[in-house]
Order: C-alpha cells, then sequence, then structure tokens
C-alpha cells in the first residue's frame, strides 16, 4: 500500500488542525475516506468544495476512485479561497 503525505491549504488545515499528515492509501479515494474517518466534523464538510493536486497534478472531474497514488506521494487539498 503507498504511503502518501496529504497536506492542507486555508480552510481545510484549519478544520484538520494539521498542516499535513501520512495515509496509506492506493487512490485519491481511499486516501479522502480515511481523512473522513480521522477527521469526520468540519473537515469531512470542507472536502466537499476542495480541489486536489495529486503530486502537483491537478485530479479535475476524474474519478477520485481512479486516481492512483505512488508511494511517497502527495495530494494537495485546496478549498475555494478569495481571488483564486
Amino acid at each position: 500500500m503507498p504511503k502518501v503525505t496529504v497536506r492542507y491549504w486555508a480552510a481545510a488545515k484549519a478544520a484538520a488542525g494539521v498542516a499535513e499528515e501520512p495515509y496509506d492509501a492506493a487512490t485519491l479515494a481511499e486516501a479522502l475516506d480515511a481523512v473522513r474517518e480521522r477527521h469526520p466534523g468540519e473537515l469531512a464538510r470542507v472536502l466537499r468544495r476542495c480541489s486536489f493536486l495529486v503530486d502537483g497534478d491537478p485530479v479535475g472531474t476524474r474519478g477520485h476512485e481512479t486516481v492512483r497514488l505512488a508511494d511517497g506521494g502527495t495530494v494537495e487539498v485546496l478549498p475555494p479561497f478569495a481571488g483564486g
């Protein structure tokens, strides 16, 4: 199982209470499920409005279950922000 770092920005960082944390996940969907399990409150709500970068590449409209994660990779959680 790949080990990835999930990095939170802006409102996601505030809701998580940390800037980043490690997860074991093979797909973006698995990583986000694990995030929701660890942070079932506000962060789970914030994630619905977020966009994601996986190793610097935008996920866009691809299904999260189709986005494979690489060992040592990074998932950036980007909430909408003013001026963005």
